[in-house]
Parts: C-alpha cells; sequence; structure tokens
C-alpha cells in the first residue's frame, strides 16, 4: 500500500517557498510512490491554477487571523482531524507559519512522520519566534533545510544535526529557457521594457514586500554604474507595498528615467534573456536563494551579496561574484567589470547553467526528497513493529505511551509562547 504524504502550504502566492511547493507536489505526483495530498492556511494565490491543473482539486483551507484566541486551537483541531481521516504517514510543512501549526496539529494527531522546513536565516525572526520555531522542530522527525549556511543556523540555535538534511531547491531550467525564434523586441516589449537596442538591463528580481531585500542598495549601485555606462538601465522585478518608496528613491539618486518597475513578471525568461547581469542585493533573510539559481540557470552572470547560501551557488570569479551585504561601492565594482567584458560575462553565465543543471536540478532535489521520506517511512514502520510486539503491561510500551502524550501535551503550549 501506498503512503500517504501531506504538502502543507502557506498559502499559493507566487513566491520562492509556495513556488517550490508546487513543484515538488509536481515532481511527488510524477512517481506515483505516494498517495499525495495538499492543504493550506490560505487558499487564494496564482500557483492554486497550477496545482489543480497537477490534479490537486480538494485543498483543504485552515485560514488563521492569529497564534491567539480560538481560532488557532479550532483549526489546528480541523486540521488533526483531517490527517486522521486521511490516514496520512507523513507531512512536510515548509516555512515558519505551517512548521508551528502544522507540527502541533501533526502532533496532536500522531501522525507517525513530521517534516518541517526552514528556507530563511535567523534575522528575520524575533527571540520569540525563534523558540515558537525551535518548539515545532522539537515535534518533527527531520528538519530540511535548503542550504548549508541555513543548516549550521539550525545546529547553533540548538537543533540536533543528525535531525537536519539539506536538500537544495530543485530549479526547472524548461521554465527559464528563452522563447526560441523571439526577437530581443519581442521579449522586451513581453515584460514591458522599451524596446531601445542601446540599453543595457541590469535587473534584480525580487519581492518589494521586505527591507530585508534591500533595493536601496542596488539603487545606489546602480548610480555608480550608470556612471561608467550612460546606456546602462535597472529593472526591478517583483511586487509589495514598497514599490512608490523604491519609486522615490531611484528619482532621489537620479535614475528615475533608468529605472523600470516591471511588478509582478510572469515571464521571468524573458526578463533574463534580456538582462547582461543579474544582481541580489539581500542584506538578511535568504536561505539558499531561488532567485540566484533562477540567474544561474538562465546563463546569466551573478553578483550577489554574501547572505545565506549564496556562496553554496555561487562560484566567485566563474559563475559571478559574491559582494558583501549593503556594500553598493562594491557591488558596483563588480557590474562594471562584467558590462565591460561581454565575453567573460556569457561565459560565467554558461558555468552557472552547467552548475545548476549538475547541482540544483529538480532530479536531485526530488531523488534526496524520496531518500528522505523513504528512511523516515522505514523506521516509524519498524518502531510500529516492536510497539505491537510489547506486551500492554511491558515497562517499554508504557514509557512511548508516556513519551507521546508528553508530546502532545508540548504541542499544544507552542502558539502560546509566541509573538506574530
Amino acid at each position: 500500500m501506498k503512503p500517504n504524504v501531506l504538502l502543507f502550504i502557506d498559502s499559493f502566492h507566487q513566491g520562492g517557498t509556495e513556488r517550490q511547493v508546487v513543484q515538488l507536489a509536481r515532481l511527488l505526483a510524477g512517481t506515483r510512490r505516494y498517495n499525495l495530498h495538499l492543504a493550506c492556511l490560505t487558499p487564494e494565490g496564482v500557483l492554486r491554477a497550477e496545482a489543480e491543473r497537477l490534479g490537486f482539486t480538494d485543498i483543504p483551507a485552515f485560514p488563521l487571523t492569529s497564534f491567539y484566541g480560538g481560532n488557532f486551537p479550532r483549526q489546528v483541531r480541523r486540521f488533526a482531524r483531517l490527517l486522521g481521516e486521511r490516514e496520512i504517514d507523513l507531512v512536510e510543512t515548509h516555512d515558519f507559519y505551517t512548521n508551528i501549526f502544522g507540527m502541533t496539529a501533526a502532533a496532536l494527531a500522531r501522525t507517525r512522520v513530521r517534516v518541517t522546513s526552514r528556507r530563511e536565516s535567523d534575522g528575520v525572526r524575533s527571540r520569540a519566534q525563534l523558540f515558537a520555531a525551535r518548539r515545532a522542530f522539537d515535534l518533527s522527525h527531520a528538519c530540511i533545510a535548503n542550504a548549508e549556511a541555513v543548516r549550521q543556523e539550525m545546529i547553533r540555535a540548538g537543533v540536533r544535526g543528525e535531525k537536519i538534511v539539506t536538500i537544495y531547491n530543485g530549479i526547472d531550467t524548461a521554465r527559464l529557457a528563452p522563447r526560441a525564434g523571439a526577437s530581443r523586441a519581442e521579449l522586451l516589449a513581453s515584460v514591458g521594457l522599451p524596446a531601445e537596442t542601446a540599453r543595457r538591463f541590469v535587473t534584480v528580481v525580487a519581492n518589494l514586500r521586505h527591507p530585508m531585500k534591500d533595493q536601496e542598495t542596488f539603487l545606489r549601485a546602480a548610480n555608480r554604474v550608470a556612471e561608467r555606462f550612460p546606456e546602462a538601465a535597472f529593472v526591478l522585478a517583483g511586487e509589495g507595498e514598497r514599490a512608490e518608496h523604491l519609486r522615490s528613491y531611484a528619482a532621489a539618486v537620479g535614475l528615475a528615467d533608468k529605472t523600470f518597475f516591471t511588478g509582478r513578471c510572469e515571464r521571468v525568461a524573458d526578463l533574463l534573456a534580456v538582462s547582461e547581469v543579474c544582481v541580489l542585493s539581500s542584506k538578511s533573510g535568504e536561505g539558499f536563494s531561488n532567485a540566484i539559481a533562477e540567474y544561474m540557470a538562465a546563463a546569466r552572470p551573478v553578483v550577489a551579496t554574501d547572505v545565506g547560501g549564496a556562496r553554496e551557488a555561487v562560484v566567485e570569479g566563474e559563475t559571478g561574484h559574491v559582494v558583501p551585504a549593503g556594500d553598493d561601492a562594491t557591488m558596483a565594482e563588480r557590474v562594471v567589470s562584467l558590462l565591460a567584458d561581454p565575453a567573460r560575462a556569457r561565459a560565467m553565465g554558461e558555468s552557472g547553467a552547467r552548475r545548476v543543471r549538475e547541482q540544483f536540478s529538480c532530479e536531485a532535489q526530488l531523488a534526496r526528497t524520496e531518500e528522505l521520506y523513504e528512511r523516515l517511512l522505514a523506521k516509524r514502520r519498524a518502531n510500529a513493529r516492536s510497539v505491537s510486539r510489547a506486551l500492554e503491561g511491558d515497562e517499554a510500551a508504557q514509557r512511548i505511551r508516556r513519551d507521546e502524550n508528553a508530546e502532545v501535551i508540548e504541542s499544544g503550549d507552542i502558539a502560546g509562547r509566541i509573538e506574530v
């Protein structure tokens, strides 16, 4: 009988984590090794249609207004009942909120295998939130880190190293391939950029919601680059409430006519195809950056700040450059060096594309995930057989029951110790 596996996602909005979960659902569904289920906190988002095309038409939602008040325990109990009714053998959660909510419910339901994930660095969470996240990790049987840098942070925070597995994000290279036969003018038009042949685009793809993405450093670097290359133009792709602030900032540094805000970019492949250099300017919060890997998959040279797992993706001087966070002068220097030597920039991009195919493919992600699932499921099956052989009054069996009960009680205390 195939194991029942449930992937628990925050929402279907087009973020890096959400796209990774939908992609993992597609990959796992393709193996036919599991009876696969999806559930979410929030049912909205553009990626839901993609999930439904994969056959996930029944996606239960457990909306939260807060981790306080009566709604949280009600939704937790609903989710725990769902896990029991569907006889879920393994549940995997994928970010801060789903880890806490999902592990609380899964412990209450005594789900056999519980897997958490972490895809960000410590810098974006308060001490109270980090405490709650740690309790969720304690309730899981394994934790997935999407970069070795994230794994090391977790170990320093007290999570047992043997529980943490590094599985890099898989990159769908086909999604980032340029359209065959499309002219540069057509590609530019598709992403709302002017079809001026002299323009040389330097691009950053990141949401405009969080200050940690630090597009201000990118814009200051852009101003320096424009002094050397007047034909350079700068693209900020992404959506969010900081858009107007960043437009004003671009104007303040003298780049009003050289910066282009595309909003949410549906044609990332087209945008990267017309970009000469791609940048990550984040100052914190990154695990393994999807943006960096996508730049490389599209054969673009990368200039990235030294945060999270950037050095695990970018090979300095071979696929791009890594610069200190907040250092617009060094960032500009590296971008200028690539614009000044297009042949070297192309070689770096090609090297990056090879590295993605070899190290960060969807196939590698799927293989590592299945290996983890099978190991955990086999271990829990062995444990279940041992327990079934124990006599009802046996001291060992009683200890196992006490441990399970303690775990369930502990799980109910997580939400009361956090501010969100």
